[in-house]
């Protein structure tokens, strides 16, 4: 072993595998022993030993002495992310406000989807977690529980035990939907990612526009979806809650109006990138059948669409309508349609209820939506 492999602080992850354990068994050894059997305990401290593993990391036994002084932010994508969305630079401004009223440090922590995701997040010394929406099956949720620090979740998935901030997405894409969708023969979505995989593609809708449970984790993977097959893409596949919620709400709002979701095509980006919905929404408004309406899930997927279109000779509203959703800077200039929503004050609120402050109940823990209606979708 050289000698910086010998310096290096083995992992709580790293002490799991070795006893054969979960991460929460490991912690629970330490913090909540009463919870583990005693052969398990012993199997776990002789890892522990073996491996050189000191116990938990100071930081999650901090909150009770409040040295730590930070709040970890943990993304779901690369840590540029933070810097290049819109949507996340809104949210973390929310979250650094309050960081700065409190006298806190921000601590972002950023996941890639690799093994090294839940030691990242495990070893971060921090006094609570604010998560920006993830998938139902990342690791990192169960590792942040594990932790026992106070945790919030943006977005989804929700998780017992875990405090839980998002506006009702569903509500909302329904909302916007019949705005797009009106007076449509073809209509699209351009979508978030369905599941963690992250995978580019165009396919038509599927699955029974049924009532399922509103934030219910999808169970039966994204065979289809993922693959762009011709069983299509079923909204209560993706794991993804944010990209579920707001696929059911325009299903709803296109059965609604008398149409098939096996006639909307959905175009599933890989990023919040407004160079890639260009790309699909060339595809989409091109062809014999080409669309004449596409709801996007956020501001930059739409202004993708929109210079798609533009690059096309194609008249908005007149050839094609288009809906985005935040109500970024960009919006109004563009005249574009949207759902607006404060992700500031979402970032905010995550970061007050992580800090211990009681979160809101009633009336007053609803978030605030409301659709902008503009030229993007005014039909003559």
């Amino acid at each position: 072993m050289s000698e910086t492999a010998a310096r290096r602080r083995a992992t709580m992850a790293e002490v799991a595998r070795a006893a054969g354990v979960s991460v929460m068994t490991v912690s629970y050894t330490y913090g909540q022993p009463e919870r583990v059997s005693a052969d398990t305990r012993v199997r776990v401290r002789d890892a522990a030993e073996r491996l050189g593993y000191p116990g938990p990391h100071p930081g999650a036994r901090s909150l009770r002495r409040g040295r730590t002084g930070a709040l970890g932010v943990v993304l779901g994508e690369h840590l540029t992310y933070a810097f290049d969305d819109p949507q996340a630079t809104r949210f973390l401004s929310g979250v650094a406000q309050v960081c700065a009223d409190h006298g806190m440090a921000l601590t972002l922590v950023p996941v890639t989807g690799g093994p090294a995701d839940v030691d990242r997040v495990t070893e971060a010394a921090v006094d609570g977690f604010v998560v920006w929406t993830t998938a139902d099956d990342d690791p990192v949720i169960d590792a942040i529980a594990a932790t026992g620090l106070p945790a919030v979740i943006h977005g989804g998935p929700r998780r017992d035990g875990l405090s839980f901030v998002a506006v009702d997405d569903r509500a909302a894409a329904r909302t916007v939907g019949h705005e797009v969708f009106a007076g449509a023969r073809r209509p699209a979505v351009l979508s978030f990612p369905l599941d963690r995989d992250r995978i580019s593609t165009v396919a038509f809708g599927a699955g029974a526009a049924s009532e399922p449970d509103l934030d219910a984790p999808a169970v039966a993977g994204v065979d289809a979806a993922a693959t762009g097959s011709p069983s299509g893409i079923d909204p209560d596949a993706s794991t993804f809650r944010v990209t579920r919620q707001r696929l059911r709400g325009f299903r709803d709002a296109w059965s609604e109006t008398g149409g098939e979701w096996s006639r909307v095509r959905v175009a599933v980006c890989s990023t919040n990138s407004a160079r890639e919905a260009e790309a699909l929404a060339t595809e989409l408004l091109t062809g014999p059948d080409s669309c004449d309406a596409i709801a996007a899930m956020s501001d930059e997927l739409a202004l993708g669409t929109l210079r798609a279109a533009a690059r096309l000779g194609l008249a908005v509203p007149g050839d094609v309508t288009v809906s985005g959703w935040d109500d970024t800077d960009a919006a109004s200039p563009a005249e574009l349609t949207t759902v607006a929503q404060s992700l500031r004050d979402q970032g905010a609120r995550c970061a007050r209820t992580a800090l211990g402050h009681p979160a809101p109940t009633g009336r007053d823990a609803e978030i605030a939506w409301h659709l902008i209606s503009r030229a993007s979708t005014h039909r003559r």
